[in-house]
């Protein structure tokens, strides 16, 4: 996993090279926070020579369509049915990837409808601040764009960006993100409430795998060493562009916990353009694992 991998001449040397079974298990579309569709995303993973892959969009299992399966299975891309949890611990945003989860769980459906709910009170309570800095926005707008350009899929802050970017208020995702709408940034807001325990149970019960994602991230200490006694079922060691160096510890951590070490690139195509879609993976033994295929 070198950095050259995410240049066009890397990518072409991977694809040419690549040998074994590569699956990359973090990545979003236009159902979440991405800019690609799930089906564009799959053809990616085709063209790049991935053999697996799991889109995680965020609070959503949208994205999982017969039709999507079908072509998956025309292209020779396994997948692995996954999602992107956010949760709140100690004031801080923690996100959980479930996989291998079944994609028909009423108790996982209604909970997601809930999910959904207090994602519109966020969005609204952004806009609101927006408005408060004297920027000239409605989430009327913003509804209205989403099903202008992603068929009314479900709204989050990239579409509140490319609002202000049409509005001429900021020149691109990324520096809406930077100014307005990162954590931390004037007008973010969280509507989480949900803990990592309880969303834990959540996927459990749809027959998945909870995995806490990029614990890199996540302040260390006592706060790290409770969260890390809650039932996880893996760590997201590999992750994005990180060196080895970063990850080494994560994978001595889940292996010292006797649980997965997995990875994947957090894809989100145009709003973090500098991360490639298979820039982190994993191999077949940790895939089939989290599709229950095996014991982890």
């Amino acid at each position: 996993m070198t950095q050259s991998q995410n240049s066009p001449m890397g990518q072409k040397k991977w694809n040419i090279e690549l040998k074994q079974f590569r699956a990359d298990l973090h990545c979003h579309t236009y159902c979440s926070d991405g800019t690609d569709s799930p089906e564009a995303v799959v053809r990616k993973a085709h063209e790049i020579g991935l053999s697996g892959l799991s889109i995680t969009d965020h609070d959503t299992i949208e994205a999982y369509t017969p039709e999507l399966f079908a072509l998956a299975n025309d292209l020779n891309v396994r997948l692995l049915p996954g999602i992107e949890i956010s949760s709140e611990w100690e004031k801080t945003t923690v996100h959980i990837l479930g996989y291998g989860i079944d994609i028909h769980s009423e108790k996982l459906k209604a909970f997601l409808v809930e999910m959904n709910r207090r994602r519109d009170t966020r969005n609204r309570a952004i806009v609101e601040k927006l408005k408060a800095k004297k920027i000239d926005i409605e989430i009327e707008e913003v509804e209205n764009l989403t099903k202008e350009l992603y068929s009314n899929r479900t709204i989050g802050r990239p579409h509140i960006a490319e609002l202000l970017i049409r509005k001429k208020v900021v020149s691109s995702i990324q520096e809406a993100f930077e100014k307005y709408l990162q954590e931390g940034a004037s007008c973010y807001a969280s509507g989480i409430k949900y803990t990592p325990a309880e969303v834990i149970a959540v996927i459990h019960e749809a027959k998945g795998k909870a995995v806490l994602a990029h614990p890199h991230f996540i302040r260390t200490g006592s706060h790290l060493r409770q969260l890390l006694k809650l039932p996880f079922d893996g760590l997201e060691c590999h992750y994005g562009n990180l060196h080895k160096a970063q990850e080494k510890p994560w994978i001595a951590r889940a292996k010292e916990k006797g649980i997965l070490a997995t990875g994947g690139s957090d894809y989100h195509g145009q709003c973090k353009p500098h991360i490639s879609l298979g820039c982190s993976w994993v191999g077949e033994e940790v895939f089939n694992a989290l599709l229950g295929l095996n014991p982890k």
